[in-house]
């Protein structure tokens, strides 16, 4: 999946049925993809730029997500996560990506039903 996310380009990224937010490896978001925006009710202008764990998703600077990224050089895991940050709980599966040579990081939403 990673090699893949890396080669695609924002058009294929859009298309896809679920949410990709790629970040750069200091977590300013470079793409969030149109899924996403839907979902989360963000538009991707609005966070385009922007330090994802500080500026858009508070709710994901923890120990779980966040310092993952900040401290792992390399990441491929799923987790089972409520998001909380306006709106009411919503359940959903993360899929954590990075790898050392990679330029961007990845966080998959799939929200569960």
């Amino acid at each position: 999946m990673f090699v893949w996310l890396e080669g695609a380009s924002a058009e294929e990224l859009d298309a896809l049925s679920f949410g990709v937010i790629a970040m750069a490896t200091d977590a300013t978001v470079e793409h969030y993809n149109v899924a996403e925006g839907k979902l989360a009710g963000l538009t991707p202008s609005r966070v385009t730029g922007r330090h994802f764990f500080n500026a858009v998703a508070p709710c994901m600077n923890n120990f779980m997500v966040a310092h993952r990224f900040a401290t792992e050089a390399e990441i491929d895991d799923t987790i089972d996560y409520v998001l909380t940050l306006r709106m009411s709980p919503k359940k959903v599966r993360l899929r954590l990506l990075k790898r050392p040579a990679g330029k961007r990081m990845y966080l998959i939403v799939e929200r569960k039903a």
